[in-house]
């Protein structure tokens, strides 16, 4: 018999330019392989600050979608440029939760559904989630995927105590909390350690191979030819990803002619804070090596992975529990990475567990110029590590899509 989900989601298309929407719209697509049928809740599309329907051919026709009033207070409820924080509690699109409690109990009483799910960053969906659990008693999986509340984060008070709340009622009332990383696994066991060990879970991000399936890979551009080509695709945080020590290291190569712009050619596609980044750029006088693109469609941004000599991956040591969602996708694509992320983190414990080795601390301007020295004649010598296809097709939507089948599963036995 088949089973149902109710899936709340924020993150879904036409919504533009987030890879974590990738997860609930690959979910949605396998779940139905394993028994489940998923029931999409998300918000109106005029709460996306820009849309893309590029996606929206993905999503199979057999999937129920149900859109639900919602702002963006930022956008929607600004006067004078300004609007009460108070309506941006637990996040800008609080809003949601007013359209999405009426349309969850009504997509609950016509569908009944076995299970809900939903997922964070965005917290209101969370809130909904737990609204709905309250009222109804159905059973409730909440996929954190990163963690919501840290010593540091969120930086307001009144959204870190909104934020707290809602944590710590989802950890009270949900059935399994999901996590993609082990490190936040392992944080969220310790800080709730009340709470027996079994509700937490591990389903990781993931690559969709259907994606990559008209997508040619290319020989090794890099062996024999003088410009390397190196990329890192979506958003650059100024505080987890800070480019500043990457860029110093990058200026002082070029000042002793290690390399030049015939030799590297380094893209920054899609990287949201172009303002902030272009002045670093400035400042560092690396323009010649270094360029800034606008976003792409999600295929040409995979065919650009897949092109290109080696890939970037920027995360900082206060991310040290996290692993970017598109670290999977440049697995898949099979070319070399240069990860510049503490050694000590997720990131770098999951590299070097697929047998890749080029890593150095993203705050280090020496250590970046030796390891990316490395880096650059390992490509020019056709010796890079990537990552083998056994180890790679562990981490495809589709396995996550079939643990969390799994667990659903479990749940349902469980209140049975």
């Amino acid at each position: 018999m088949v089973k149902r989900v109710l899936m709340i989601a924020y993150h879904f298309p036409p919504l533009h330019g987030s890879s974590g929407m990738q997860r609930t719209l690959r979910f949605a697509r396998y779940l139905p392989d394993h028994g489940w049928e998923p029931i999409i809740l998300a918000p109106s599309p005029r709460a996306y600050q820009q849309i893309d329907s590029g996606q929206l051919a993905d999503i199979p026709q057999q999937v129920r979608i149900h859109r639900a009033f919602a702002l963006d207070t930022a956008r929607h409820l600004k006067v004078m440029g300004r609007y009460p924080r108070v309506l941006a509690l637990p996040d800008r699109w609080v809003s949601w939760w007013l359209g999405a409690v009426p349309a969850g109990w009504y997509l609950i009483k016509k569908y009944k559904p076995d299970v809900i799910w939903s997922t964070y960053p965005i917290a209101t969906a969370h809130l909904i989630g737990l609204t709905l659990q309250r009222l109804t008693g159905i059973p409730w999986v909440a996929d954190f995927r990163d963690p919501m509340v840290q010593p540091d984060y969120p930086p307001h008070p009144l959204t870190y105590r909104a934020y707290e709340y809602v944590e710590n009622k989802t950890i009270t009332y949900c059935s399994s909390a999901i996590f993609t990383t082990p490190g936040t696994l392992r944080d969220y066991q310790a800080r709730f350690s009340h709470i027996p060990a079994a509700r937490f879970n591990l389903i990781e991000n993931g690559y969709d191979e259907f994606s990559f399936t008209s997508i040619i890979r290319p020989m090794n551009q890099a062996a024999g030819t003088s410009r390397i080509t190196l990329l890192h695709s979506g958003i650059i945080y100024p505080s987890e990803r800070d480019p500043t020590s990457l860029f110093d290291a990058l200026s002082a190569l070029l000042k002793r002619n290690v390399i030049n712009a015939d030799s590297l050619h380094i893209i920054l596609r899609a990287s949201y804070h172009e303002d902030y980044l272009q002045s670093l750029i400035d400042r560092f006088e690396i323009g010649t090596i270094v360029s800034l693109a606008s976003p792409v469609s999600y295929n040409e941004a995979l065919a650009e992975m897949v092109a290109v000599d080696g890939l970037l991956i920027l995360q900082a040591a206060n991310c040290n529990n996290q692993i970017p969602a598109k670290l999977y996708e440049y697995l898949r694509a099979q070319r070399p990475i240069l990860a510049l992320t503490d050694p000590a983190g997720d990131t770098a414990e999951k590299l070097k567990n697929m047998g890749i080795d080029t890593i150095a601390p993203l705050d280090s301007k020496e250590a970046i110029m030796e390891e990316l020295g490395r880096f650059l004649g390992l490509l020019r010598e056709g010796r890079a590590p990537v990552a083998s296809v056994d180890k790679i097709k562990s981490n495809s939507r589709e396995a996550g899509a079939e643990e969390l089948a799994g667990l659903l599963d479990a749940i349902t036995e469980t209140n049975r």
